[in-house]
């Protein structure tokens, strides 16, 4: 599927979390080791603070990238359900500066390893061609069906 497809998949359907907990917009690129969402940031975002993003939602930003990687998978790959997923660790975090309202986030997630249900990313959170976060994350699937 192209990128410009992907921008078109309605991102609930390969999510777990429902809003207004949803963190990312859309997928913007999807492949076996690179996958990147966009989410622009609103006034009405349960992590709003003055005008700046909480940074539990960039953490949360991230965790959803992987889990609509995760979801594109079960959906369109493997034609199955979506599955619950958990954030099993997080190192190396660096939020380089705040994050304000009316930025829009681009998020890539890169897959370093993948043993059974735990997969390794590493993750960069850029606005333009800035760089703003940084991390490390272990994501845990389950076997659990999402809730629709």
């Amino acid at each position: 599927m192209s990128d410009k497809e992907l921008e078109k998949i309605d991102v609930l359907t390969l999510l777990p979390q429902r809003p207004p907990f949803v963190m990312i917009d859309c997928l913007t690129h999807f492949d076996e080791v690179l996958t990147a969402s966009r989410f622009s940031v609103r006034a009405d975002n349960l992590f709003m603070e003055d005008g700046i993003l909480n940074s539990c939602a960039l953490v949360e930003n991230i965790a959803q990238t992987c889990a609509a990687r995760m979801g594109y998978i079960n959906e369109y790959i493997l034609k199955d359900k979506v599955k619950l997923g958990f954030i099993g660790d997080i190192k190396h975090l660096q939020v380089i500066r705040p994050v304000r309202l009316g930025e829009v986030l681009t998020t890539e997630v890169e897959v370093v390893q993948e043993v059974l249900q735990m997969t390794l990313v590493k993750a960069r959170v850029k606005v333009g061609e800035e760089l703003i976060v940084t991390a490390d994350m272990k994501i845990a699937l389950t076997d659990i069906e999402a809730q629709e």
